[in-house]
């Protein structure tokens, strides 16, 4: 209490009126409309902290499965290759950053079997006891095995839904068709050849289990020609480093090297994700920003009832300054505390989303993420402080400036004019 009576009167006077006493029915009504504005308020701030926690989740569930197939960087020469692809490790480890390497071959190729099922897939020629030093796909093979792919046995393993797709199962012949042809006299012929398919894996992302196929890559080599690696892939500690790295050992590797992080191999995709996110913030800031400017009706309503004790304050000789002081106080203290209230429930709920959607499944008996379409069938979360502090900073704001025309208002009310009928 001592430290209130320490407060400017400012203070002290706004304080009480967010409060909105009880003497009459219409303070009971203003006080209710105060509260309905704080909780909407807190509302709109704790939906967004909600909904940008979840498309984080799914971003980041999404990369995750995406970066168990891709390198966090390739490094490769179009022209020569990489015969000595051992070197260029050696060069890639001298940054810090670099935790694996793994030679690469990658082509596009038609695969087919039987008559008519015929179906266009990304081939990457890799070492089987190399890959896992920059992706997690031996895990992922369902059936068969990785390890079976051996150099001279024209083996392969392919996408589930590719494997699907081609109605082939472990055992089975597909015969791969390149674009790069073979003169003849009949005409140029596509190069082809019959592989065994040796493993299915599942990745859970439709583009890699629908289009993506390994073969050892001395294989693939033979099938296009060339004489050594066309380059590495590189698995960094920290992915998100990968875009700055990229242009570190595009420095510091020798030759006329060509480098591209995972961030550019799926710019289209990250993209529309950060766009997407920029509309849902804005659109859910629109809640916000109506819970907000709802202050406005509430000040406007309390000025209106305290026009006698702005005329008596006035007459006390407060200033048109300190009137107004008094007002903003009330609005944005409301703002704060709604914000305070939003990220409080936001930041709960997000962070124990895995316990709270389950629940609301079991309560109506449905299921939001069904096995049989989705891969993922628990809602993520990622709830990122760096977006909590910026949805709270925007509701505050957007509180403040509604609380400028009424407290403007207020600041103009005539002191004889407030008390001629009082």
């Amino acid at each position: 209490m001592s430290m209130l009576k320490n407060l400017p009167f400012e203070w002290l006077v706004g304080l009480r009126y967010t409060r909105a006493g009880k003497r009459s029915g219409r303070n009971g009504f203003i006080s209710f409309i105060s509260f309905i504005s704080l909780a909407g308020i807190a509302l709109g701030v704790a939906a967004l902290i909600i909904v940008l926690s979840v498309m984080n989740g799914f971003q980041k569930e999404v990369t995750d499965r995406m970066l168990s197939v891709l390198a966090h960087v390739e490094v490769f020469d179009k022209e020569a290759g990489m015969p000595d692809w051992q070197a260029a490790a050696k060069e890639a480890f001298k940054n810090p950053e670099v935790k694996g390497a793994a030679p690469f071959v990658e082509t596009q190729a038609m695969l087919q079997h039987g008559g008519d099922t015929l179906r266009p897939a990304v081939v990457r020629g890799v070492l089987p006891e190399q890959e896992p030093n920059v992706s997690d796909v031996a895990s992922h093979v369902r059936y068969g095995s990785f390890d079976a792919l051996r150099s001279g046995e024209f083996k392969i393993v392919l996408g589930i839904d590719l494997a699907r797709a081609l109605q082939v199962n472990v055992g089975d012949k597909v015969t791969m068709m390149l674009a790069q042809g073979t003169v003849t006299p009949a005409g140029v012929v596509p190069r082809m050849r019959s592989f065994t398919v040796a493993g299915i894996f599942r990745a859970g992302h439709a583009e890699f289990d629908a289009g993506l196929a390994f073969i050892h890559i001395e294989d693939a080599q033979r099938m296009l020609r060339l004489q050594a690696p066309a380059g590495l892939r590189l698995r960094l500690a920290d992915m998100h480093r990968a875009p700055e790295v990229a242009e570190q050992l595009k420095k510091s590797m020798p030759g006329n090297l060509e480098v591209r992080d995972w961030s550019k191999l799926n710019a289209t995709w990250f993209a529309a994700v950060q766009t997407e996110k920029r509309m849902m913030f804005i659109v859910l800031a629109l809640i916000v920003a109506v819970a907000a400017f709802n202050l406005v009706s509430t000040l406007v309503m309390t000025v209106t009832d305290k026009q006698a004790d702005i005329a008596i304050l006035r007459t006390l000789g407060a200033s048109p300054a300190s009137i107004m002081k008094i007002f903003v106080i009330q609005g944005a203290l409301a703002g704060v505390l709604g914000a305070a209230a939003g990220v409080g429930g936001g930041v709960l709920v997000a962070l124990n989303i895995d316990v709270i959607v389950p629940f609301i499944e079991q309560l109506l008996g449905v299921q939001f993420l069904s096995k049989d379409i989705y891969y993922i069938t628990s809602v993520p979360s990622d709830m990122r402080w760096p977006d909590v502090t910026r949805i709270g900073i925007v509701a505050v704001i957007l509180a403040f400036l509604a609380t400028i025309y009424p407290s403007w208002w207020a600041a103009r009310v005539k002191p004889a004019e407030a008390l001629r009928y009082e």
